[in-house]
């Protein structure tokens, strides 16, 4: 190709970028009189934005130029821009920064919000409580560990509702400051990011002392400080504290992913690819939670998962509640039936939330 040419192609990107811009501003207008036209409703809606990456992605899908996952990251930011103009959105997680909790933050609600990082999950849940943030973001399971029961706990009596869910693929790192494996004498991580290596660094790295801290992010903090120390984290741990990627995607199950729940005071409308949360309790006799769960088969519902824990009431010593996703929106006449006839039979019995589905 002669630079004649490749002159030429420049140009026409940079015609195509002045379009894109046009574009984005004529967007940003329209968007500015959507937020007049609502008068003062929230900008963040989950079901609405839902519907448009799952748009975006067939049609990229369909066009076949742009792969659909780059397509989906360019207009989660569009979003994320345009959101900013009707309201400044604080989002609370659990910090500090550099854990996967604010690369689900960034994933979902894009740069243009503010991320609030805080020292627990029970801070994550009081924050979106308080009004000191609108949202909360807060990991619920991993594929490979299980559910965060502190998160499960704390879903029986706040009064947020779950309102979006993440898929967070999460790739593990080996951070340190020094250049190879030798050296290293102790290695920081969350517990369950430990865990989620436990064969790699059972292969490679025997002898060194795992030591478990609050986040991943405090471990490459931690690391950065120490001399003979590594850590486990994300990439985002290593740019911010400046470490090396010794060695990447070191978690045992390559498919690891933690879903993550966007917590707050809003109810995502029916998109026709939604989940609905539930938690109850069940009878203390046999064939109880038999019973409780008949009317989801009675009625054609689809349940994806079951998890009990253990009551947390002193009355309840011994006594389970279950938290059931079922697939569908609470709107939806078969899942009504089924909620209808729920809680007539459990003694307790709460709705969680309808959202939708994460998009990938």
């Amino acid at each position: 190709m002669s630079e004649k040419d490749l002159k030429k192609l420049r140009q026409e990107i940079d015609a195509l970028d002045a379009e894109l811009l046009a574009l984005l501003n004529r967007r940003a207008a329209v968007v500015r009189r959507v937020g007049a036209l609502k008068g003062g409703a929230p900008a963040y809606r989950p079901d609405r934005e839902s519907e448009i990456l799952r748009r975006i992605a067939a049609d990229a899908d369909a066009a076949g130029g742009m792969p659909a996952a780059g397509a989906l990251s360019v207009f989660r930011e569009v979003i994320s821009a345009c959101r900013a103009l009707e309201q400044d959105i604080r989002v609370s997680y659990l910090g500090p920064q550099g854990t996967f909790s604010e690369q689900a933050v960034r994933r979902h609600f894009g740069q243009a919000v503010q991320a609030l990082p805080v020292a627990s999950i029970d801070e994550v849940f009081r924050s979106a409580e308080s009004g000191a943030a609108q949202f909360a973001v807060a990991p619920a399971e991993n594929s490979t560990d299980g559910v965060v029961g502190r998160t499960l706990d704390l879903l029986l009596t706040t009064s947020l509702r779950i309102c979006g869910e993440i898929d967070l693929r999460v790739k593990q790192n080996l951070l340190a400051k020094m250049k190879g494996l030798k050296e290293i004498r102790k290695i920081y991580s969350h517990a369950q990011s430990l865990a989620q290596c436990n064969g790699w660094l059972g292969q490679n790295l025997p002898n060194a002392e795992r030591i478990p801290v609050g986040s991943n992010a405090e471990a490459a903090r931690l690391a950065a400080k120490e001399k003979g120390a590594a850590a486990i984290a994300g990439e985002a741990a290593a740019k911010l504290y400046k470490l090396r990627i010794l060695a990447g995607g070191i978690e045992d199950d390559p498919n690891n992913t933690t879903r993550f729940l966007v917590l707050g005071q809003i109810d995502p409308a029916a998109t026709g690819r939604d989940r609905t949360s539930l938690v109850m309790s069940a009878e203390n006799k046999p064939g109880a939670v038999h019973a409780l769960l008949s009317p989801i088969a009675a009625n054609g519902v689809s349940m994806s998962r079951i998890e009990s824990r253990p009551a947390r009431a002193r009355s309840a010593r011994w006594e389970y509640v279950f938290f059931i996703d079922i697939e569908g929106h609470q709107s939806d006449a078969r899942l009504a039936a089924a909620i209808g006839e729920l809680k007539t039979r459990a003694p307790f019995f709460k709705i969680l939330g309808s959202y939708p589905i994460a998009a990938n």
